[in-house]
């Protein structure tokens, strides 16, 4: 059975080795029984301190008072108890992030000639509506991964061009097969799409005059001009996704939080919170800015706020600071104990003070995980509601 160590009340170390053996048969005396709280209650600072104030498990002595070893087995409660719960433990971590749109995304003009036509800021685009015009004649925005890397013809083959006829289809378009093949029935319905547009009725989609996004788009801000000349390569616009999202930067020591696919609860200007989801995760390097300066990496994660009614709540800001909660880990169905109760004993490890009837006795623990104000623990004699002592 593990034992509390001993000092002098003054805090000096006793100079006469290990104190000596305490008969366990006899029942304390007055003396013993007042500095029994006294005692405890050290102990439980120091392991408090050691557990919060340094942020990782420590051994520390576990000190009476007034010099002498208290037993083992005693035959009064502690200041008070508290129980042994079987629960889900879950790492928290808090970090600020930026309410906005999320990533902002460049778009180049992969023609030449004269802007005719430009969106405003803030204006949203979906697809089959252009996002700017150039020698009078539409970009037009359709959805899919792949961006536009050729002129789409009769005879080409590829994933571009079954995300073309995709979009053909979801715009009303038939007579032919969706897949990766341009056929003569694609060309028909390319025509027909351009009839639509008021644009020459070619039966190919030039280099330039389609833009892919993964959906629907809100313009960010404008880099071109309408009547400005544009070249290949030239800046127009910057745009987003549509729905709220939150912008966080992490260190790099903190990519472990960053898991694609993950949930984090979002909390609002307004104390409100919702649920988010992390849908992106990149490397960003930040060179230096000056001599003494060295470049510092950090990672960008874009939570996506989960739902209409989070979204919603979102919307009655433009942009906000908020906080973004990971779980850094969770632990289900643990046995723990509160933070306050684990004492750190003498001759090593951690214990708690087990509670039965009338009597208690310090039982050694192997401390796992803190969270949410408790710690997980296991050993010989822990059970689901056992009583464990705690500090007044």
């Amino acid at each position: 059975m593990a034992e509390p160590a001993g000092v002098s009340q003054g805090g000096d170390c006793e100079e006469d080795g290990p104190p000596a053996a305490v008969d366990l048969t006899a029942p304390p005396g007055p003396s013993a029984r007042r500095r029994k709280g006294r005692g405890r209650k050290t102990a439980v600072a120091l392991a408090v301190l050691a557990v919060l104030g340094a942020g990782a498990v420590t051994a520390l002595d576990f000190v009476a008072d007034d010099g002498s070893s208290e037993d083992a087995a005693r035959d009064e409660r502690p200041p008070s108890t508290g129980k042994v719960t079987r629960q889900d433990l879950r790492d928290v971590e808090t970090a600020d992030g930026e309410l906005g749109y999320g990533t902002t995304t460049d778009l180049t003009s992969r023609l030449g000639g004269t802007v005719t036509a430009l969106p405003k800021a803030g204006d949203r685009v979906a697809r089959g509506k252009p996002l700017y015009a150039v020698d009078d004649a539409p970009v037009t925005l359709l959805y899919g991964s792949l961006p536009a890397y050729r002129t789409l013809k009769t005879g080409v083959e590829g994933a571009d061009v079954r995300q073309l006829e995709s979009n053909l289809h979801a715009l009303g378009h038939r007579g032919f097969t969706v897949d990766d093949e341009f056929t003569d029935a694609t060309a028909d319905a390319v025509r027909a799409w351009q009839e639509d547009l008021g644009v020459a009725e070619t039966g190919a989609v030039e280099l330039g005059r389609v833009v892919f996004a993964p959906g629907e788009v809100r313009v960010d801000a404008l880099e071109a001009e309408k009547g400005g000349g544009l070249q290949m390569g030239g800046k127009v616009l910057s745009y987003t996704g549509t729905a709220k999202a939150v912008t966080v930067d992490l260190e790099a020591d903190d990519l472990r939080l960053a898991k694609k696919g993950a949930t984090v609860d979002v909390t609002l200007p307004d104390n409100s919170r919702a649920q988010g989801r992390i849908d992106e995760v990149s490397t960003v390097i930040e060179p230096a800015t000056g001599q003494d300066q060295e470049a510092s990496t950090k990672v960008e994660v874009v939570v996506t706020l989960q739902g209409a009614k989070a979204q919603k709540a979102a919307d009655a800001y433009v942009m906000a600071a908020v906080d973004v909660d990971f779980v850094a880990e969770t632990r289900k169905g643990v046995l723990t104990v509160p933070v306050a109760a684990l004492l750190a004993l003498a001759e090593g490890g951690f214990g708690v003070e087990v509670v039965k009837g009338g009597t208690s006795s310090y039982v050694p623990v192997t401390a796992g995980m803190f969270a949410q104000g408790r710690v997980e623990v296991s050993g010989p004699g822990i059970a689901e509601g056992t009583s464990v002592g705690m500090p007044e």
